[in-house]
């Protein structure tokens, strides 16, 4: 501005600053003009925006503070020409605002004056103890709880945490809710799973009455129909080993079939080629490994075997069948009792046989000659997977340096190896080992109602795993081999 302007400035405003001397200063002001109770009016707006003629050289702060200062006068301003009180900028507390109404109010009375007022701390204070006994108590401090939350009672778990991953699969027990593209004789095959615990058969009849639908081939549409069926013989009960190499087997087989084959041609050659596995790799090998393990057995042995084995029945029987006088100890335990089927049928042969139980496996065992074993499979570490049980005959067999030896088929040897018995086993169900009702018995079970029992679980494995250190040899359709080698006949047996 010329210096003729800012004289001229200066000298209109100097009536002014009589009225108003903190806008005759020239000072920069942080709103006061905005919240002051009186209206202000337009000379003292450009009072404040206009600075002193010998006002030093301001910072940016300080530049940015005055601008701010302008800017609510000139909202203060803009408030008062509408006809609109003046507002509070600052953030609104309502403690604040209502003492503010308390000092506009009235004086008080001298009675009234005497009396302190609380303080902030006090009335902050006060409002939480009000708070707190207007707000309903939560439910869990509740003193009286409702007569429906009474009634209810926790169910206990009464799986074994240990093995709760073999509990996430129940068994079937019913045909229900069984996909419709699961075959007539695949529901047959599942039935026999739930009432014996026999191997399922290999041959799968649905190749004979499949027909393949239109748009399709038979190599994909053949192996998409297998998986309902497999899902279905596997929620019965858990696969066995045998069957899962059988599978694959087939899948592959099925795989290779060439796409511009006739379907009636095609249909022919799985099923021969289906009879050929059975008869090579079961029929076959069960005669195979019942001659060479017979011939292990000779004049005057006692054999000890475990539970029931189909291969280990066939040695026994051949071995009587050539003339060689032995005798046989079958050890038997709950809750399947298989060895009693295998005591009849050695019995009506015309052996000399002798049962027990396995509480008496150390007693028996200083009487035995050797030991005869079956196999659910054979690991890849050499390793016995069996009907649980297995693992105590084969201990006090290796203490007592009786040799081991294992009957088993090649279809049942697998690239897994397995530690413990843990990891992979199957839960049988717990009701199976409560004791059936004799006949005329008033007194009733101990165990009947285990379910209502706290802190009671009921735990039945169906498989254990014995070491290789107890096994001093395993007999299959290849020959006699040290566990060691059973990786070198689970390759074999993949290329035949």
């Amino acid at each position: 501005m010329p210096p003729a302007e800012t004289s001229q400035a200066t000298h209109d405003t100097e009536p002014k600053t009589s009225a108003q001397p903190s806008a005759s200063q020239g000072q920069p002001t942080n709103g006061s003009t905005a919240t002051h109770p009186s209206t202000p009016g337009p000379s003292s707006v450009q009072a404040a925006a206009t600075p002193p003629a010998n006002e030093e050289k301001l910072s940016n702060a300080e530049l940015k503070k005055r601008a701010k200062a302008e800017k609510q006068a000139k909202r203060a301003q803009k408030k008062a020409d509408e006809g609109v009180p003046p507002t509070q900028t600052g953030p609104s507390n309502p403690l604040r605002s209502a003492q503010q109404q308390q000092r506009q109010r009235a004086p008080p009375t001298p009675r009234e004056a005497s009396i302190p007022l609380p303080s902030l701390a006090t009335t902050r204070q006060q409002g939480r103890q009000t708070q707190s006994q207007t707000r309903p108590l939560p439910h869990r401090l509740a003193h009286s709880t409702p007569q429906s939350q009474q009634e209810t009672q926790v169910v206990e778990n009464k799986n074994v945490a240990l093995f709760e991953h073999l509990y996430k699969q129940p068994r079937r027990t019913t045909i229900a809710g069984v996909s419709k593209d699961v075959y007539r004789d695949v529901l047959a095959e599942g039935k026999s799973r739930l009432k014996h615990y026999a191997e399922p058969a290999d041959n799968i009849q649905m190749i004979e009455s499949y027909v393949t639908p239109p748009g399709t081939s038979l190599p994909r549409n053949l192996t998409l129909l297998l998986s309902p069926q497999i899902e279905y013989l596997g929620s019965c009960r858990s696969l066995s080993m045998s069957t899962r190499n059988a599978i694959r087997w087939l899948k592959l087989l099925i795989n290779d079939v060439d796409i511009e084959t006739a379907e009636e041609k095609a249909k022919s050659d799985l099923c021969e080629a289906i009879d050929n596995f059975i008869r090579e790799k079961i029929i076959i090998a069960d005669q195979l490994i019942a001659s060479m393990a017979s011939s292990k057995i000779k004049d005057g042995d006692t054999i000890l075997t475990y539970a029931k084995s189909k291969v280990v029945t066939k040695t026994l029987l051949q071995a009587h069948a050539q003339g060689t006088k032995f005798k046989v100890i079958v050890i038997d335990s709950r809750p399947l009792f298989e060895g009693k089927e295998l005591v009849q049928e050695l019995a009506a042969a015309g052996l000399d046989v002798q049962y027990s139980l396995t509480h008496a496996i150390s007693h028996l065992m200083q009487s035995a000659s050797k030991v005869f074993l079956g196999a659910h499979a054979m690991l890849s570490n050499g390793r016995l997977y069996s009907r649980i049980g297995t693992a105590v005959v084969a201990m006090n067999a290796s203490k007592l340096a009786k040799p081991v030896i294992v009957c088993c088929e090649s279809i049942k040897f697998t690239d897994q190896l397995a530690l413990d018995s843990i990891v992979t086993n199957e839960i049988v169900p717990p009701n199976e080992l409560l004791l059936p009702e004799r006949e005329g018995q008033e007194r009733k079970q101990a165990l009947a109602s285990w379910r209502e029992l706290p802190n009671l679980q009921l735990l039945d494995l169906m498989y254990d795993v014995t070491p290789a250190d107890y096994i001093d040899m395993v007999i299959t359709e290849y020959g006699s081999l040290p566990p060691s080698s059973v990786i070198s006949i689970y390759r074999l047996s993949l290329s035949t």
